[in-house]
């Protein structure tokens, strides 16, 4: 793996290599990763592993023609390889008018913001074999936990580094490392599942693998014998680690591509109140040690924190290049690429703010309703907005938390859901996707 000034050197000698045989315009990505990571399972080690390896992806554009090709050899010859074979690629290839390099006189210029993402760290595998005993011996001490799927523990390093014809070069370094456990609770056909993860950029931020285990268990147990429920429409809260999944179907309904293809039910929502007032959703790439904090996009273009959601009303599309030229638009710095195929739009460190009111405080109001903390499949139409999952959770009656619900299904339309949610004031920054518990005042529940 190389360093992240000599793989900058080594795209930058790509893309000129490029344009010396032909190209009209070029760039090119270097990604590099050293991994290792190890799992036990009832106190026994399963797996110990170790990678390291490096592509380089070129990008070549002949007119409106264009192709993109990879390779994991980085030698002299194998890049003359590549840009002949590229080139052969492109003079083939449809034309296509909204291709092309992001626009010259937006590139990003000057020193990228130090996001301390590099810990310099690389622990050994005794080292993970301890974090990840920790936390499967914390989950099978909690009573009622009666096996493991078992726990793990990793650690990695990453090199990414684009270059442009039209004058930028950049590159990065970051480290991360994550823990996880999954436990079993109960017997028989009554047994139930769960799990606790958590990755992070710096280890002295991993969260105690004691705790981690912990909750895994705590989880697990909570879901023995579940209840059966009577069908009909009931508010539904979202705890934080499914709420996200709501801003994911969000973005993709944003994407400039989706917009250009009119393929969104979010197509006519720009500069609409597409959720309450009050309510915020942000993108935020400046975050210190955020797990998709960057200092330019997969163009080289500049960053910058955006609220994409302002007092409930949608401010923007997320578009790359391609996709702004369809849709008449400026590209918003959302480029995110590896090193084969073209670049796409998506978010970095993603939130929805948190709201006035505890976790707590709506649960009290609620007469009977549904928690949910596991959605099952993919039952979500993002051209109409449709929404109907299978999930499991806990039942809310009378203002507390009762029993375990498994096996049904929630259902109702995106649109209606966000126009009618109210954030709650629990939202931890854990993930590249954070959301607080999510209340949804009304959606149809039944048993699956």
């Amino acid at each position: 793996m190389l360093e992240p000034a000599a793989a900058r050197d080594k795209a930058i000698s790509l893309v000129e290599l490029a344009q010396k045989k032909g190209a009209d315009a070029a760039d090119a990505a270097y990604v590099g990763e050293r991994s290792q990571g190890v799992s036990v399972r009832l106190g026994a080690l399963e797996d110990v592993h170790r990678s390291e390896g490096e592509e380089i992806g070129l990008r070549v554009f002949i007119g409106q023609r264009n192709a993109t090709i990879a390779s994991s050899d980085l030698s002299n010859d194998a890049m003359a390889t590549i840009v002949d074979r590229a080139l052969a690629m492109a003079r083939e290839a449809p034309e296509d008018r909204f291709a092309g390099l992001a626009p010259e006189e937006q590139l990003f210029r000057g020193e990228p913001a130090n996001l301390d993402l590099n810990d310099g760290g690389d622990p050994d595998p005794g080292e993970l074999k301890q974090r990840a005993q920790r936390a499967e011996d914390a989950a099978r001490g909690v009573q009622g936990v009666t096996n493991s799927n078992g726990s793990s523990a990793s650690a990695s390093a990453s090199i990414f580094a684009i270059a442009t014809s039209h004058g930028f070069s950049g590159s990065t370094r970051a480290t991360g490392y994550s823990n996880s456990a999954s436990v079993v609770a109960g017997e028989g056909s009554s047994m139930q599942r769960d799990y606790a993860w958590h990755s992070a950029r710096h280890l002295k931020d991993l969260e105690s693998p004691d705790e981690l285990g912990a909750r895994a268990a705590t989880r697990a147990v909570a879901r023995l014998n579940p209840v059966s429920i009577k069908p009909g429409k009931l508010p539904v809260l979202f705890d934080p680690r499914v709420a996200t999944t709501l801003l994911g179907h969000f973005i993709a309904a944003i994407s400039g591509s989706a917009i250009a293809r009119q393929a969104s039910f979010l197509v006519d929502a720009l500069e609409t109140q597409l959720f309450a007032p009050g309510v915020t959703v942000r993108d935020d790439p400046f975050r210190e040690r955020g797990l998709r904090s960057r200092a330019f996009d997969g163009e080289g273009l500049p960053v910058k924190p955006m609220d994409l959601v302002k007092d409930g009303v949608l401010t923007t599309w997320l578009a790359e290049s391609a996709s702004a030229r369809q849709l008449g638009i400026q590209p918003t710095g959302h480029a995110v690429r590896g090193v084969s195929g073209a670049p796409m739009a998506g978010p970095s460190n993603l939130h929805m703010a948190a709201g006035p009111r505890s976790r707590e405080e709506m649960i009290a109001g609620i007469g009977e309703g549904i928690l949910v903390t596991e959605l099952i499949g993919q039952g979500v139409n993002g051209v109409t907005g449709d929404y109907s999952r299978g999930a499991a959770g806990f039942l809310i009656s009378n203002g507390e938390i009762g029993p375990a619900v498994a096996e049904i299904t929630i259902a109702s339309n995106l649109k209606q859901m966000f126009a009618t949610l109210e954030p709650a004031s629990d939202l931890r920054f854990r993930r590249g996707v954070d959301a607080p518990t999510l209340l949804i005042p009304e959606m149809t529940v039944a048993s699956a």
